[in-house]
């Protein structure tokens, strides 16, 4: 966006971390043989979720977490409701590198979430550099209005924008405009993932269906790499 240059060059104008859900073994147990995807890996994680907080944390994501524990999917969500300070947490850009898969939820505040702009940027890009798994969930949000930031998500990158612009320090200024430029990209490129959305069905259902998904994912991952490896096992052994 060249507004977002000119102004930036202007004058100085589950792991359960915590969270100990009720489970539903029953809803679970056809998925789950014992064992999470991540407890004979190098990942911490099988699945990190990006949300915000306000709009989904006590309803959707609650039960969203607790569906994919019963099923053996370990997964890292983050518990703070308060964004201490500008930049990521370490623990939050740790456990994303150490997850084998991300939920993203983009949702109607999603956007006005610095954290929430900054683990995506993250996610994508462990998408190109690990094949991490990404499943984009559209909670009562359009996809269209990600990708072209329409509605809430214009109303939250306008706000961004303005703090920018009042920014008095010009590396400062330079640095914002460069996070904002990465958030639209990453916000263009997550609308145009293959995703779900509600869609007229009951949210215990499509919350069955998010569980499933990521579950044969994961197991077509390990299946992958399991083949991978044989065959470099292989080579090894009859490598003169």
């Amino acid at each position: 966006m060249a507004v977002i240059s000119e102004l930036s060059e202007g004058s100085s104008s589950s792991s359960t971390h915590g969270h100990q859900p009720e489970t539903d073994h029953n809803s679970s147990s056809e998925l789950s043989d014992g064992s999470s995807f991540s407890s004979t890996s190098e990942y911490k994680y099988d699945v990190f979720l990006s949300f915000r907080g306000r709009d989904i944390r006590n309803n959707f994501i609650d039960h969203l977490y607790s569906a994919l524990i019963s099923a053996n999917i370990s997964t890292f969500l983050d518990e703070e409701e308060i964004e201490t300070g500008e930049e990521l947490k370490p623990e939050l850009m740790n456990a994303i590198r150490d997850s084998r898969a991300s939920i993203i939820v983009p949702s109607k505040n999603y956007a006005t979430s610095s954290w929430c702009l900054d683990e995506l940027v993250l996610i994508l890009d462990q998408r190109m550099t690990s094949n991490q798994i990404v499943i984009p969930i559209f909670y009562d949000v359009e996809p269209t209005h990600v990708r072209k930031q329409i509605g809430s998500f214009n109303d939250a990158m306008a706000k961004h924008i303005q703090k920018m612009a009042a920014e008095t320090d010009a590396n400062k200024r330079r640095e914002m405009a460069q996070r904002i430029e990465g958030w639209i990209q990453a916000l263009t490129e997550v609308a145009g993932l293959k995703g779900m959305d509600l869609d007229g069905r009951s949210e215990t259902e499509f919350i069955k269906k998010i569980v499933k998904d990521i579950y044969r994912r994961l197991q077509g991952q390990r299946r992958s790499l399991s083949k991978r490896l044989l065959r470099t096992s292989t080579v090894d052994y009859n490598y003169p």
